[in-house]
């Protein structure tokens, strides 16, 4: 499929790019320390901090493969969001004052600190991974329509916007990250609005049409109400999203290194409060934009659409139906969607190696400039395999990328779930304890990993949907870790301030 690439449109984006960059100089300045770049001198506010967060968790994935679902099945891939707030509770009273009880950088110091070395380890390798994955995925997907606009092969588009997106972020650290995110989020709204207006005026009874023919055709749907391993009924789906969202506010330091850049616990309890009002009307609006767009083509059918794959419907509507010029702008925020997302994993990546590995492991006792040094070096290898990943992504056939990235995160999500909660809950299970449950959640993890990737026979693969890995790989990894403390004994480490039970007394210390 071959669009004439339109002048107007191309000059919007390079303005809304120009901008981008510009904010990445700006805030290079600033950064002459680990602290400023990682966290910006933990000066925030609730309301930057919340609108950052906001654009890192939606993504390109939100602004396409959202849709995407919504247009080739129904609404069952949006339960899983709307568990984010009963979820959030928990974040805003006990996770954020565990995080911001001393000068922390990352999220997995609390496991070194509560369950030793080993753990920390697990925790960050299995991060990165994840992370690195997350990057390819959905660098890919902003790559669809900016190579339909533009004409230019896929492959070039990645490159290209791979690169400057990693330029901004490796220049302007944490602060332009975040801001940037503001920008964007505010930017990837207007985008969404504009193609939902377009789809309401064309349709011959405007708006009660998108409800009609949606109902009609079960694209309200949220799955089946029944309980099945194998199926990705509501339940699935729900369970998938507590524990999805457990693990963010949990243990992702994307979330986790805005709590400490928030400038007090008062504003990180505020900004996870905003990111949660917000971002369930986000999430439930994109799904419906996905409606709308297959109400359109019901009622306008269109061959070429016949043609496509999932993924790339909606941005063709985008480059056919939308005129000249807001096109522009609402491909700005498709590339808003994606860089509020890019620039954060790549920032939390070049944190997490630095303060994680490089510190504690691969280069102890450096001055604070080599470790600066080294956080941009790092960004700069995450930004090369980001790249790589996308192409990657781009050549392999899947039924959405929103179905995709769900199996990713519970294939590769591994027990850091199980971790924290066994951390912050429990004093029973210690060092050892924790040892043993993650080397069986790993075997387990490695095992349903095979099987949802079809390389075992019939009679040995797991009858359960690869959704089900991350609930069943952590709850192994909290069961086993529980037997053995009961035959280890309890644990004698002095936990004063890393758990629920012995928290008295701990102060945000993070000002």
């Amino acid at each position: 499929m071959n669009l004439t690439a339109r002048p107007l449109d191309i000059a919007v984006i390079i303005l809304y790019l120009l901008g981008m960059a510009g904010l990445g100089i700006w805030f290079s300045r600033r950064n002459t320390t680990t602290e400023q770049y990682f966290l910006g001198g933990r000066s925030f506010p609730g309301w930057a901090i919340g609108l950052s967060m906001l654009g890192t968790s939606i993504s390109s994935v939100t602004f396409l493969a959202f849709p995407a679902a919504a247009y080739t099945l129904d609404w069952r891939q949006l339960i899983s969001n709307l568990t984010l707030p009963f979820v959030a509770v928990l974040a805003v009273i006990v996770f954020i004052p565990f995080f911001r009880r001393g000068k922390t950088t990352s999220a997995f110091e609390y496991l070194g600190d509560r369950f030793g070395p080993g753990a920390r380890l697990y925790g960050t390798l299995s991060f990165i991974l994840l992370q690195l994955i997350r990057l390819g995925k959905v660098l890919f997907l902003v790559s669809i329509p900016v190579s339909l606009i533009t004409g230019l092969d896929i492959w070039i588009v990645i490159v290209f916007v791979g690169v400057f997106i990693s330029l901004y972020t490796i220049a302007g650290g944490i602060g332009a990250v975040i801001w940037t995110d503001v920008v964007q989020s505010i930017v990837l709204w207007i985008g969404g609005i504009i193609c939902f207006l377009t789809v309401v005026t064309h349709l011959p009874n405007g708006f009660s049409q998108i409800l009609e023919v949606g109902s009609a055709n079960s694209k309200f749907d949220v799955g089946s109400m029944g309980f099945n391993l194998s199926e990705r009924t509501f339940w699935t789906v729900a369970l998938l999203g507590i524990v999805s969202w457990l693990t963010m506010y949990s243990s992702d330091q994307n979330v986790v290194q805005r709590y400490l850049a928030a400038k007090s616990l008062k504003e990180a309890r505020k900004a996870t409060t905003i990111y949660s009002i917000i971002a369930v009307p986000t999430w439930a609006f994109f799904f419906f934009l996905g409606t709308c767009v297959f109400v359109f083509y019901t009622v306008f059918p269109n061959e070429t659409v016949d043609g496509l794959d999932a993924d790339t419907v909606f941005p063709y509507f985008i480059l056919t139906e939308i005129p000249v010029g807001v096109t522009g702008l609402v491909i700005a925020g498709v590339l808003a969607a994606a860089m509020s997302s890019l620039d954060s994993s790549i920032n939390a990546v070049a944190t997490i190696f630095t303060v994680d590995l490089m510190k504690p492991y691969l280069a102890k006792g450096r001055d604070d400039r080599f470790y600066l040094r080294m956080a941009k070096m790092i960004a700069v290898l995450a930004s090369v395999v980001m790249i790589l990943g996308a192409i990657f992504f781009s050549s392999i056939e899947k039924e959405s990328m929103n179905d995709l990235s769900w199996i990713v995160a519970s294939v590769f999500g591994g027990c850091l779930l199980g971790l924290f909660m066994a951390g912050f809950f429990t004093t029973r299970i210690g060092n050892r304890s924790a040892l043993i449950g993650l080397a069986g959640a790993i075997v387990l993890n490695i095992y349903l990993g095979v099987s949802a990737a079809g390389w075992l026979p019939a009679s040995i693969t797991a009858p359960v949907h690869s959704y089900w890995t991350g609930i069943l790989v952590n709850l192994a990894f909290l069961i086993i870790a529980g037997l053995v403390s009961c035959f280890t004994g309890r644990n004698s480490k002095d936990l004063k301030g890393l758990t629920v039970w012995t928290m008295e007394g701990i102060k945000d210390e993070s000002n």
